[in-house]
């Protein structure tokens, strides 16, 4: 396996999107040795890592986080602006062979994708009853929520030596 690029980052709540307050971002850049069929590639390293209920689709155009589960996002085709954190948050540009780790709570948006844009999402085992919340979600009570999201057993691509290991850790 290449040695993957990883930058973390703890983003502050905006708005009434609370963000993770422990447990940074993660944005993995260039992925796998080949950008050849990376829907296949992204399912397989999910699947063999214990991140589950995959799909493939897109990225919602609205506001929204999810505070029962943790989301791993592989972009498999195309390019995004993604707004990170709720509205005002930073705008971060992912494109084919990137991977977004958002720990519970963690705001995101599409603001702009190249028409091929396509994304495969999972959630660590145990967590695939995501919900969806919105600004208009209670953030004291989604926070309770989120508090008690369990760490994931492995990363998504690197399995247990991975770096959202080394990156995720609770006090």
């Amino acid at each position: 396996m290449k040695q993957l690029t990883v930058t973390p980052h703890l983003l502050p709540p905006y708005g009434n999107i609370p963000n993770n307050q422990q447990l940074p971002m993660l944005i993995y850049q260039h992925v796998f040795e080949s950008k050849e069929n990376l829907v296949q590639q992204f399912k397989e390293s999910f699947a063999a890592n214990n991140w589950r209920g995959s799909w493939v689709n897109g990225v919602f155009d609205y506001h929204h986080y999810h505070s029962r589960s943790h989301e791993v996002l592989g972009v498999a085709a195309g390019s995004a602006i993604l707004i990170l954190g709720g509205p005002g948050a930073p705008e971060v540009t992912l494109k084919a062979n990137d991977l977004l780790v958002l720990p519970a709570g963690t705001g995101h948006c599409l603001k702009s994708s190249s028409a091929d844009f396509k994304v495969v999402g999972a959630y660590p085992a145990g967590q695939e009853n995501y919900d969806i919340c919105t600004e208009k979600n209670d953030p004291a009570e989604t926070k309770k929520h989120i508090a008690r999201v369990p760490l994931p057993t492995a990363d998504p691509i690197a399995g247990k030596d991975g770096p959202l290991l080394k990156q995720w850790q609770r006090p």
